[in-house]
């Protein structure tokens, strides 16, 4: 980094910043062991990628015998990796958090995993890391609130039921979706990213009519707790074609749902979505619509596609329900520029983060400049962590904070910005622009005891 660089860098400390999207639970904010450092599903990929065996993400709720296993299974291909931004990473983290530089081995691990877990039992030490990375809030699945202890740092969003996302294989998964919700009687957990249908236990209720999707749609509706939550999580797949839906369109696809093919999938996620999407409007001043954009499934995970056409069709969704506020998370570093051009002339249509695929240096670098140099501060978020536990969120701010504090310090020496416009535009997206779209509100305080 320049001088200038690691200037702005010290400033971007100055002011609290919010992370408004994470998957942290408050039964374990932090790390339970090295596994919920090393395997983070991003360096999961990673390893995969070098050769690692096994390809999926751990079990959240894994047993010590499995989280021993993964981390053994890992360690002889973390050479292979040491050049990825997840592996930068997760040095932050050792380095930073636990003042460890070693690298792991089979004969250290187990050392460095007794001092991440005995971290763990500390309840001061969320607030300290969150203290560290500068993080005054943090949003979160509202599943994970468990018994509300952790409100002071948490804020919620509803991520439970994808009308609009595709799972392999499975061309009626929108009306299984909406099945799930139906058949809860609180909100719930969303299935996973990749999703082992065989195993699933059935149904009692099940769509069959059109009217079956009217109810339970009212149901799933009735059942958005709006004063606990800032936004509903959804996501928009770009293999789905969106398109009008009549009632008979859709009661005709719904007798086909035993041999149903893609067209029978776009016609069932395009009806919901609709039908959802009016509904929330009535809603629109109590929540926001999040939506991620960009990440496909594979059979073990995901990878970053994006149709121009999903962009037309995200446009349409977004002019059709004024009322309503749309954000996006976007995966696909290409499309950036298209959906800021969307940003600027849809009133209730805003930006948030790197997400997923996009949360490498380079396409951060790219996405903070477009959105710099064409949104104002208020259309857009700077960053979300997209965490599992706080240590993620302290390793991906410091690594924002460095690639922010570049692209800055290059916009002062070409005297687009003085230092002070800097950090005030800084303030605006990271902190500030969380406040204004979502909601969101700092409760953090100085260094815990």
């Amino acid at each position: 980094m320049t001088p200038l660089a690691r200037e702005v860098e010290q400033a971007l400390t100055s002011f609290p910043w919010l992370d408004p999207h994470t998957h942290v639970d408050a039964s374990h904010l932090c790390a339970r062991g090295l596994d919920d450092i090393l395997l983070y599903h991003m360096s999961v990929s990673d390893l995969y990628a070098a050769g690692c065996p096994t390809p999926t993400r751990m079990d959240e709720d894994r047993s010590k015998e499995e989280a021993r296993r993964r981390v053994l299974e890992a360690i002889p291909y973390l050479s292979k990796v040491k050049n990825t931004a997840m592996a930068w990473g997760i040095r932050i983290i050792l380095k930073e958090l636990y003042d460890w530089s070693e690298p792991i081995t089979e004969r250290n691990w187990e050392r460095l995993d007794a001092l991440i877990q005995d971290r763990n039992r500390d309840p001061q030490w969320p607030r300290y890391v969150l203290w560290r990375a500068g993080i005054a809030r943090t949003g979160t699945e509202l599943w994970r609130r468990r018994d509300g202890s952790s409100d002071d740092l948490l804020q919620y969003s509803l991520e439970w039921a994808f009308f609009a996302r595709t799972q392999w294989g499975q061309n009626d998964i929108p009306l299984y979706e909406l099945e799930c919700a139906w058949n809860a009687t609180a909100p719930g957990q969303p299935i996973p990213v990749t999703f082992n249908r065989a195993t699933a236990p059935p149904l009692l209720k099940t769509i069959r009519t059109v009217e079956d999707v009217h109810a339970a749609l009212e149901h799933y509706c009735a059942l958005i707790p709006y004063s606990q939550v800032l936004a509903t999580a959804q996501h928009i797949s770009t293999d789905i074609h969106y398109v009008y839906v009549t009632d008979a369109v859709m009661a005709d696809a719904l007798k086909r749902r035993a041999q149903a093919t893609e067209r029978e999938r776009d016609i069932y996620a395009s009806y919901i979505l609709l039908v959802f999407l009016n509904k929330l409007q009535a809603h629109g001043d109590q929540i926001v619509f999040q939506f991620s954009l960009g990440a496909e499934p594979l059979p073990h995970e995901s990878a970053a596609r994006l149709n121009q056409r999903t962009i037309v069709d995200v446009a349409q969704y977004v002019s059709l329900f004024p009322k309503l506020r749309f954000m996006c998370f976007l995966a696909s570093r290409h499309g950036n520029q298209s959906l800021c051009t969307l940003a600027r002339e849809l009133p209730n249509f805003s930006l948030a983060g790197y997400w997923w695929h996009n949360f490498f240096p380079g396409a951060i670098r790219q996405v903070m400049e477009e959105r710099l140099d064409m949104l104002p501060t208020n259309k857009q978020i700077g960053f979300f962590s997209d965490a599992y536990c706080i240590e993620w969120a302290y390793a991906k701010a410091a690594m924002v904070r460095k690639l922010l504090a570049e692209v800055l310090a290059e916009k002062m020496s070409t005297g687009q910005y003085t230092r002070d416009d800097a950090v005030a535009i800084a303030k605006g997206i990271l902190c500030d622009s969380s406040m204004e779209l979502l909601g969101m509100q700092p409760t953090g305080s100085g260094r815990p005891a």
